[in-house]
C-alpha cells in the first residue's frame, strides 16, 4: 500500500461486512483512521438476506486495528440523523478531523413491480436515499470546518446508471443517490470538497445470503429475460468487495483531486449493454 491517506479520517456507513468492511480496511491500510457505523441488527422484514450482527462490526474493528490505525465503531441506523451526528462528532473529537465520507449502507429487495408493498418501497427509499443524505449531513460540516477540502463518495449502483430488473424501489433510490452526488458536488465544491457516485455491478457480499437468490428467481419467473439486461462484458461476472474499495480509495485520494460530480462505474461493463 502507498500510505496515500496518511493522517486522514474516513467516516464509513454499512461497515460491518461486505463492501463497507472492504472500504474500512483498505483505507486503514492506506493510513486513514476510521469512523465505522452499521445497523448491526435486524433489517426490515422485506429484506430476504441475512442481517449484519454486532460480531460482524467487531470483526471490522479487529481488522482495522490490525493495520495499526485507530477506529471508532458504533451500531447506528442511517435513518437516524441525530444518532449519526453523535457518532461523527465523537469521532472528530477523538481523531481531530474528518476528510472522507463513504455513504455505503443500503438494502435491496427483489420483487416484481406489482408485488412491491408500500412498506418495502418506503424502507428501501428511507435507507438507501434518505440514509445517504443523512450520512452527508452528519459529516460534511466537519470537512468544511477542517479547511483542507475532502472527498465524499456515495455508493450508488449499476442500477443508478441503468436499472435493475425487479427492483423498482432500489433503482429509484440509486438514481436518487446519483443525483445527490451531483447536487452536493455543486454546492460543496467551493470548499474543495469533491462528491462522486460509485456504481458497482454484481459484488460478492452477504447480500447473496439467506433467501436472496430464491427471491430473485421468483421475480425473474414473472418476466424471463429481463435479467439479461445487466449482463457484464467481462468473464469474471462478479466483483469482490475489495475491487470496489480500490475505486473508492482512488476517489478518496489526491490522485482524483480534479474528479467531482462524476459517475464512476465498477460494473464489468454491465451498464453498457
Amino acid at each position: 500500500m502507498s500510505d496515500r491517506l496518511t493522517g486522514k479520517v474516513a467516516f464509513i456507513t454499512g461497515a460491518a461486512r461486505g463492501q463497507g468492511r472492504a472500504h474500512a480496511v483498505r483505507m486503514a491500510k492506506e493510513g486513514a483512521d476510521i469512523i465505522a457505523i452499521d445497523i448491526a441488527g435486524p433489517l426490515p422484514p422485506s429484506v430476504p438476506y441475512d442481517s449484519a450482527t454486532p460480531d460482524d462490526l467487531a470483526e471490522t474493528v479487529r481488522l482495522v486495528e490490525a493495520t495499526g490505525r485507530r477506529v471508532l465503531a458504533a451500531a447506528v441506523d442511517t435513518r437516524d440523523l441525530e444518532g449519526l451526528r453523535a457518532v461523527v462528532d465523537k469521532g472528530v473529537a477523538e481523531f481531530g478531523r474528518l476528510d472522507i465520507i463513504i455513504a455505503n449502507a443500503g438494502i435491496t429487495v427483489p420483487e416484481a413491480w406489482n408485488e412491491t408493498t408500500p412498506e418495502s418501497f418506503r424502507d428501501v427509499i428511507d435507507i438507501n436515499l434518505t440514509g445517504t443524505w443523512n450520512t452527508v449531513m452528519a459529516g460534511a460540516q466537519h470537512i468544511i470546518d477542517g479547511g483542507r477540502g475532502g472527498s465524499i463518495i456515495l455508493i450508488s449502483s449499476a442500477a443508478g446508471i441503468k436499472m435493475q430488473p425487479f427492483m423498482v424501489h432500489y433503482t429509484a433510490s440509486k438514481h436518487g443517490v446519483t443525483g445527490l452526488a451531483r447536487a452536493f458536488a455543486a454546492e460543496l465544491g467551493k470548499h474543495k470538497i469533491r462528491v462522486n457516485s460509485l456504481h458497482p455491478g454484481a459484488v460478492n457480499t452477504p447480500m447473496g445470503t439467506g433467501d436472496m437468490m430464491a427471491a430473485l428467481n421468483r421475480a425473474n419467473e414473472t418476466n424471463p429475460g429481463l435479467m439479461q439486461m445487466v449482463t457484464p462484458f467481462l468473464p469474471d461476472f462478479i466483483a469482490e468487495p475489495e475491487d470496489i474499495a480500490d475505486a473508492a480509495c482512488w476517489l478518496a485520494s489526491d490522485e482524483s483531486r480534479f474528479v467531482t460530480a462524476s459517475r464512476v462505474a465498477v460494473d464489468l461493463g454491465s451498464t453498457q449493454f
